[in-house]
């Protein structure tokens, strides 16, 4: 398989900035302007989260944001609907991030063909189980040129790192804490863990997640993975000071000058 995923990580081997919003936040048709504004800022990679009622992984920011924007009428149909101008707009990887129990409303074969025609190149379930996705995705995914990006958190056993490895398809999403996200603002105490992994010597480059929110904590991040995900402090950004393609380029230039 190979899709966008694959060919950004041949084409930059580190510094690979991925950053995550929710889809219809902070006004439901603001998803298309924001993934425009962020591509032209110079992100590397997009993940857009819908919107579920009991998000478990996400701290009170993106809790937040899930709420709002559902109430704002957003759902997996209408971010479809919006999805379908994407590739007029930008060529850079886009992954779709949420939870197990709206994908099985949707319908799993619909979804997995929606995220297709919309030009999707990966999904990040973080609910779904390893064995679940092996007997009910693996192969509707590749049939459709999807990565099924896994997470793996510092309390991931060796055996069970290389278990993903082995399905994983373009990166694997390395948490850096137990919390929730935006809860691990000290990087530096999880560097026996990045190290831990770095030696591991993976077949899929890692990017990691929960807790970057600035430059320094990104550039601490690049040292040990390709790069990293910003959620929180991105959306965060958003809430003080709006969508604007100036504010976006802002925020990007603030994180990787």
């Amino acid at each position: 398989m190979t899709n966008r995923i694959h060919q950004l990580f041949q084409q930059k081997e580190g510094n690979i900035l991925s950053i995550y919003f929710t889809a219809g936040y902070p006004m439901p048709d603001d998803t298309m302007t924001v993934i425009q504004h962020l591509a032209e800022a110079g992100a590397d990679m997009i993940e857009i989260g819908f919107p579920f009622s009991d998000p478990l992984a996400d701290g009170p920011v993106i809790q937040q944001s899930s709420q709002v924007a559902i109430e704002n009428g957003m759902t997996l149909q209408l971010l479809f609907q919006q999805l379908k101008t994407l590739r007029a707009i930008t060529q850079i990887p886009v992954i779709l991030m949420g939870y197990l129990n709206p994908v099985l409303q949707f319908g799993e074969a619909a979804f997995i063909k929606q995220c297709h025609d919309a030009g999707i190149d990966g999904v990040i379930i973080p609910d779904m189980p390893l064995s679940y996705y092996k007997t009910n995705w693996k192969q509707l995914c590749a049939q459709h040129q999807l990565s099924n990006i896994l997470l793996i958190t510092p309390e991931t056993t060796e055996n069970r790192v290389l278990e993903i490895d082995d399905s994983s398809e373009g990166f694997i999403y390395m948490v850096s804490t137990n919390s929730i996200t935006g809860g691990n603002k000290e990087l530096n105490i999880q560097s026996n863990y990045f190290d831990k992994i770095r030696k591991m010597q993976l077949k899929n480059p890692t990017l990691i997640g929960f807790g970057i929110h600035d430059a320094a904590s990104f550039n601490h991040a690049c040292k040990h993975s390709s790069g990293a995900i910003i959620g929180s402090a991105f959306i965060n950004h958003l809430s003080s000071n709006g969508i604007s393609k100036e504010s976006i380029q802002q925020f990007v230039k603030n994180i990787r000058p």
